[in-house]
């Protein structure tokens, strides 16, 4: 197993791991107030919950949780398992029924937006087993047919997936996962190491592919369908945080959200690229406060 950078040991060490469906997750969470609500937040892909370590240092007051999807960060990460976005979201409301019937925050980037809508789905269907209060999404491909895939997204995606998965390298994934940061915010080496180390903990570099099986569920009906429904729909309090840079997730993918949700409260992030929340974690948790403390 590759060693874990002393910064990624340090975020492992304050989590637990935890079994949900037979399967060990690894879980970040602390206290806050009882009368404000507490909030989840879910990573995208590739890499993990420990996306969200500033948010232990910069959200005021509430109670705070998020936790690594299967096949990702320090959870388990299975070979033989079809890694959909309802998977991800049977591990959610499984990490979640600890909140009984406290109203919740859901907050997503990325990946963790696209299981968000399968959860404004059973909201929805009114099988949802946790309450939601309010969701905010950044960035994501919602629209996916909108999005402008890398091209190793779209190699990792086509039949030669499981080939280039074995070709992933420490070199072509900073190279690759530093072009989706913006020139005035660049990947640092330190935050390369450490998702490199988060990424092939327990080889999960060698199962991209399987990952990202979820782009796949994103364009094909009905569950394409089910999901854009879930947006324009849902009729709770739904927010979007939108970086403009973003190399895939582009304007194209925000009007077309739009565009099934005209009335859906946006805040731009002007000169930030795909991970705001790495990129100016002052803004972006402010942005995630005031969305939280919004009666």
């Amino acid at each position: 197993m590759a060693a874990l950078t002393s910064r990624v040991a340090d975020w492992q060490r304050a989590g637990t791991v935890e079994d949900v469906g037979g399967h060990r997750i690894f879980v970040r969470e602390r206290d806050g107030d009882p009368e404000l609500p507490p909030v989840l937040l879910l990573h995208g892909y590739p890499s993990s919950s420990y996306d969200w370590r500033a948010a232990f240092e910069r959200i005021e007051g509430h109670r705070l949780l998020t936790f690594d999807f299967l096949g990702f960060g320090l959870s388990d990460k299975p070979r033989d398992e079809l890694y959909s976005l309802r998977i991800q979201a049977d591990i959610v409301e499984a990490v979640a029924r600890r909140f009984g019937d406290e109203p919740v925050v859901m907050v997503s980037h990325d990946m963790g937006s696209s299981v968000a809508t399968e959860l404004l789905a059973r909201d929805l269907d009114g099988t949802l087993s946790f309450t939601l209060k309010s969701a905010l999404l950044f960035n994501a491909s919602l629209v996916r047919e909108q999005a402008s895939l890398l091209v190793g997204q779209k190699l990792l995606l086509s039949r030669v997936g499981p080939v280039f998965a074995r070709l992933v390298s420490e070199m072509s994934f900073r190279r690759s996962f530093g072009g989706i940061f913006s020139k005035a915010h660049p990947l640092t080496a330190e935050e390369a190491a450490d998702q490199w180390a988060l990424l092939r903990h327990n080889d999960g570099h060698r199962m991209l592919d399987k990952l990202i099986y979820y782009n796949h569920e994103r364009v094909t009906p009905p569950t394409s369908l089910r999901w854009h429904n879930a947006l324009r729909s849902w009729p709770g309090r739904l927010e979007l945080g939108w970086a403009e840079l973003d190399p895939i997730c582009t304007e194209s993918v925000l009007q077309a959200v739009q565009k099934l949700r005209p009335e859906v409260e946006l805040t731009r992030l002007p000169g930030l690229g795909h991970y705001p929340q790495l990129e100016d974690p002052e803004r972006t948790y402010q942005l995630i406060q005031r969305h939280a403390s919004q009666k």
